[in-house]
């Protein structure tokens, strides 16, 4: 069973890995060149905007169904057709809450048709990861895998055609792409659908509101922490193009710093998909879980303090490759700023995750409901003063507190006693890639040859002061 379990999460972060940074920095990177940081920075600041309100149309209902199906398949035949109907209710409260939050704000028609197929967006994604919660619930992780990339390899084939194509004559703009990702999604949930539909033999659909409002009231405080996590990390380019005169534009500057922020975000949340279930198990058995954190903390924290550093000694450079055509240096500055919240979000999903899987909902609730207040009013402050920039430091401090927050709290509930040798030897660590970083600018005039020198010295010195070890990564994997 373990060997299955880590054969088909090797499988699941392959595919992630390698379909997903090629639309984040192939597609989204070109569609920004093409269509402009302005009108780019809108579609951000209301791609953001359409995530907010995501409580209404999931209410916890995936994290509800993905265990319930696991502990009872046979449940799946009677679930389906009500937990189906009850999503679409859900979807219909999203989209009018959506439109009329966003008419208060003053988005005029444009913005509000955009508005529009963005949320009608959210609500297919979340429809693909109900269904992906019925097909994680039946063990069918091979498909779950295809399916969780099926998306994305849509909407690269048609928006390469557009792009690089010259075969329709067809320009791509803000609306192309929005309508792009439309058709990924729909037809992903299409096929999702049919295959869950295939398992579940059900006859018909129904609406039971006792069952709707028992399903409802289980998974409130998982649905409020995702919407105060939601706005702590998704509200900053809203603002950003709400309060400034060239607000779209800044939004698109922040955007570009962000982008590969994102990307390495995705590597932190695929590894707490290995961590939530095994924590789970292992609570449920009274195991102790104080040395398995300890290795996900120490193996996803060092890969996050190499990214940061090396983002911010190398900004320049990295923006430069990216956005050739731009002046660089306040994206760069943006950039630097974003990529230090690598360390704090890689803390998060591995305490976070600890705390979730131990079923801590209200401690995190509270954590997260500051981590919004504060983000809120930083925003506030600092970007009337210092635009994007501003914003990244508001997210900066807001990531930092937040996470120290849950490594406290774990440190609460766990009674695990503090690891100095592990804190002496990752900030041993940390001084030394910042040194490698400081002196490998000046090993050669080709900044790639540097940065390529940088990672590999600072590897080295991981294993060298025993930070990581074959062992240790070894070990964890046969948690899982």
């Amino acid at each position: 069973m373990h060997k299955k379990f880590v054969t088909n999460i090797g499988i699941l972060l392959f595919l992630n890995l390698l379909i997903k940074p090629f639309w984040i920095f192939g597609i989204e990177r070109e569609v920004q060149h093409v269509v402009g940081d302005a009108n780019y920075g809108e579609y951000f600041a209301l791609f953001n905007f359409s995530f907010l309100l995501n409580i209404f149309l999931d209410f916890g209902i995936t994290n509800f169904n993905n265990k319930n199906i696991a502990q009872n398949n046979h449940l799946l035949t009677k679930h389906f057709p009500r937990l189906f109907v009850l999503k679409l209710a859900l979807a219909v409260i999203y989209i009018i809450a959506t439109i009329i939050i966003g008419v208060f704000i003053n988005y005029d028609i444009r913005l509000t048709k955009l508005l529009l197929v963005l949320g009608f967006n959210q609500f297919l994604i979340s429809m693909v990861l109900y269904l992906r919660s019925n097909l994680l619930g039946l063990h069918l992780f091979k498909i779950d895998s295809i399916v969780s990339v099926l998306d994305r390899v849509i909407m690269i084939a048609i928006c390469a055609v557009v792009l690089w194509g010259n075969i329709f004559d067809v320009e791509m703009d803000v609306m192309f792409f929005v309508y792009t990702q439309t058709a990924g999604y729909f037809l992903t949930a299409l096929i999702a659908f049919f295959i869950v539909v295939s398992k579940a033999e059900f006859l018909k659909l129904n609406w039971s509101f006792p069952f709707s409002l028992m399903i409802l009231k289980k998974s409130f405080p998982f649905a409020v922490l995702v919407l105060l996590m939601t706005f702590y990390n998704r509200i900053d380019a809203v603002m950003l193009e709400r309060m400034l005169d060239d607000g779209a534009s800044q939004a698109g500057i922040y955007a570009k710093g962000y982008r590969f922020l994102d990307a390495t975000n995705m590597i932190a949340y695929l590894f707490s998909v290995i961590l939530l279930p095994t924590f789970s198990r292992m609570i449920k058995y009274r195991e102790s879980v104080e040395q398995l954190v300890k290795l996900s903390f120490t193996l996803l924290g060092s890969l996050a303090i190499l990214v940061a550093a090396g983002c911010c000694f190398y900004s320049g450079e990295l923006m430069q490759l990216l956005y050739p055509t731009d002046n660089t240096e306040q994206t760069a500055q943006i950039f630097g700023a974003l990529m230090c919240c690598f360390i704090a979000t890689s803390t998060t999903y591995v305490f976070g995750t600890l705390l979730t899987a131990n079923g801590n909902l209200k401690e995190l609730n509270i954590i997260a409901g500051s981590g919004m207040l504060i983000n809120i009013c930083l925003n506030l402050i600092l970007i009337p003063h210092y635009s994007a920039f501003g914003s990244a430091v508001a997210s900066l401090i807001t990531q930092v507190l937040t996470g120290f927050a849950q490594v406290l709290m774990v440190q609460h509930k766990f009674k695990f006693r503090v690891n100095y040798r592990l804190l002496v030897t990752l900030a041993i660590f940390v001084i030394g890639v910042i040194a490698f970083n400081y002196f490998s600018k000046y090993v050669s005039a080709n900044w790639m040859i540097n940065f390529a020198v940088m990672i590999f010295a600072s590897g080295v010195w991981a294993f060298t002061i025993r930070l990581l070890s074959v062992k240790s990564m070894v070990r964890i994997l046969k948690y899982g």
